[in-house]
């Protein structure tokens, strides 16, 4: 038999509009029969009805998270920061669905109009390149929907989480310089990502830093995926002066360089080092295993729906969230031989 909302009630001495009250994580629930009551909802396995809760709150407790599938971005980036984002809604007994977009395309605004109206969505997690769409964050704001970033471009009133891509960036490449490189190219990623730009960044400071020349025969243009990796080094292997280090700006694109590189009989890192970005399980599946930077994706779409809950539930102040890097210097760099 289903356990009723009335059954935890009767279980826990509280009216039934308590419980309703503590299921819908209204503030002026004490702690103590919060804590009651949600204990009590554990041990009888209690499962509330999502259609009558959100009767009840007049809301609908479903997050939505938004990307833009117009540019075939990494599939372990997006997998990650959806199960980041959906640990934070279970949390919260929130519901979540997966929507995607093409930014570009001509029913762009109109996809976004329908999602809300059809779907009563109370918030939204914005993946880039969306999460700097003006179009798109004016007509949520018309809406008056909530939404929360990860990895925006601007950083003024905005709620959500960021990484400093650019000083990651730099680091990988000062690493490179460190191991006595001195001809290092970078493959860029999608052009109107913020990625792509603060990854490129960081490669150009970290060059400066250490007085190497910025040669732009050696920024390849890639596309974040495996193929754009393969055509950028098969670029840069035509070089009269081929280069002895490459940073690509995301794991995917690394593995096309090794892949090329084994190709045309270059060993890695012997003759070659490589780098990427993200830290995806393909960093550890390569061999060598790859050289990167750690974005932990999943924690940044739990933080970023984390934000996002703290809006909709009006509980403290939902900010932007600063996370930590970490290089990952594995198997695939190495230093220049004598």
């Amino acid at each position: 038999m289903r356990v009723r909302l009335e059954d935890v009630a009767r279980a826990t001495g509280v009216s039934p509009k308590t419980v309703s009250r503590v299921l819908n994580e209204e503030p002026s629930v004490k702690e103590a029969t919060r804590q009651k009551v949600l204990a009590a909802m554990e041990s009888m396995n209690y499962r509330p009805s999502p259609a009558a809760r959100g009767l009840a709150g007049s809301r609908s407790f479903l997050v939505a998270m938004l990307y833009d599938n117009n540019d075939n971005p990494a599939s372990t980036y997006l997998a990650e920061i959806q199960d980041g984002v959906l640990d934070s809604c279970e949390a919260h007994r929130y519901s979540m669905m997966v929507c995607p977009l093409r930014m570009r395309g001509k029913d762009f605004v109109r996809r976004v109009d329908a999602l809300v109206t059809d779907h009563h969505i109370d918030g939204v997690v914005l993946t880039p390149p969306l999460t700097d769409n003006r179009k798109l964050l004016a007509r949520l704001q018309e809406h008056g929907v909530a939404y929360a970033c990860i990895s925006p471009v601007r950083h003024k009133d905005v709620v959500g989480v960021f990484m400093d891509e650019q000083k990651a960036a730099s680091d990988l490449v000062t690493h490179l310089v460190g191991l006595g490189h001195r001809c290092i190219a970078h493959v860029v990623g999608i052009a109107d990502h913020g990625a792509s730009r603060w990854r490129q960044a960081g490669y150009k400071a970290a060059l400066t830093a250490a007085g190497l020349a910025i040669d732009p025969q050696y920024i390849v243009q890639g596309g974040f995926t495996f193929g754009s990796g393969v055509v950028a080094a098969r670029q840069l292997f035509t070089l009269k002066r081929r280069p002895t280090a490459i940073f690509a700006a995301n794991d995917d694109m690394a593995a096309g360089v090794m892949w090329t590189a084994n190709e045309i009989g270059l060993k890695v890192p012997r003759d070659l080092s490589v780098c990427g970005f993200d830290d995806t399980p393909m960093a550890t599946q390569l061999w060598p295993s790859l050289t990167t930077v750690r974005q932990p994706s999943r924690e940044m779409g739990r933080l970023a729906a984390q934000q996002l809950l703290l809006q909709l539930r009006g509980r403290g102040d939902a900010r932007l969230v600063q996370i930590p890097y970490e290089l990952q210097l594995r198997a695939s760099t190495a230093a220049v031989p004598d």
